[in-house]
């Protein structure tokens, strides 16, 4: 069953259209990582996940039981995210937001959320600490706990793994990783890291102002051993062939 279905959509601004018919759906177990160019249209679609802007045509279809005001969302983070004035239990706090209905304050049942958020991303000890006074692993951490407190069913990561050390980013893979199997939430994430795609996804939307491919991460690989090697060939040739059809290439 899907969480969420996205139906033919097209997404623009100012009647222009950016990105054209995409079409996929996640389940429980979805972990889908979005690829594409700069400029493909993968941060227009987060936008239109998000709600920040409607589709053209087309439309998100929710499934039952979820809403998509409960998508819990990491973005990719600015100088001035990274400087927030924030304990770490502030910050991971505000992720159950959405869950305060008319409620002017966070009650026991948050709190606790929180609490249990931390201890699964091995951040609790962090809990007094100024977000500002981590390093870039730690804070993607508390982001990713933060994400957690928003929803029980959908994780939206942009680029999650940005500006971090490879020990950091091979950390955060494998948090991520364990949350889609062992939590039962789906993931969809948006990245450069083909690699990563590879190993961890087991769907793939490839985006270059349409959709050039939706599928499992095996069908989009064309080589039998699947090595990343594969993955970037294939990327590649899409990207160069969708340049061509827009007359950017000869």
């Amino acid at each position: 069953m899907s969480i969420l279905s996205c139906n033919h959509v097209t997404l623009g601004y100012d009647g222009k259209e950016i990105l054209k018919d995409v079409d996929f759906a996640v389940g429980r177990d979805s972990y889908l990582c979005v690829i594409g160019e700069n400029g493909a249209g993968k941060s227009t679609l987060i936008k239109g996940l998000l709600g920040l802007i409607k589709p053209m045509k087309g439309k998100f279809i929710p499934g039952e039981g979820f809403k998509m005001s409960e998508i819990g969302y990491l973005p990719q983070q600015t100088d001035i995210q990274r400087d927030f004035p924030a304990s770490v239990r502030e910050v991971v706090l505000s992720g159950c937001s959405n869950r305060l209905g008319m409620r002017p304050f966070f009650g026991k049942e948050e709190k606790e959320l929180a609490l249990e958020k931390m201890e699964a991303m091995g951040i609790y000890n962090l809990r007094k600490k100024s977000y500002q006074e981590l390093s870039g692993g730690q804070q993607q951490r508390v982001l990713l706990a933060r994400a957690l407190c928003a929803t029980k069913s959908l994780l939206l990561l942009d680029e999650p793994v940005s500006g971090l050390d490879p020990l950091a980013t091979a950390e955060l893979y494998e948090l991520i990783a364990k949350v889609n199997v062992e939590e039962k939430i789906a993931v969809i994430m948006v990245t450069h890291d083909l690699k990563a795609a590879q190993k961890y996804s087991n769907h793939i939307l490839h985006l270059a102002h349409k959709q050039l491919f939706f599928g499992k991460t095996q069908d989009y690989v064309t080589d039998e051993n699947g090595s990343a090697i594969n993955i970037i060939d294939r990327y590649v040739k899409n990207r160069d062939k969708a340049m061509r059809e827009s007359g950017n290439i000869d």
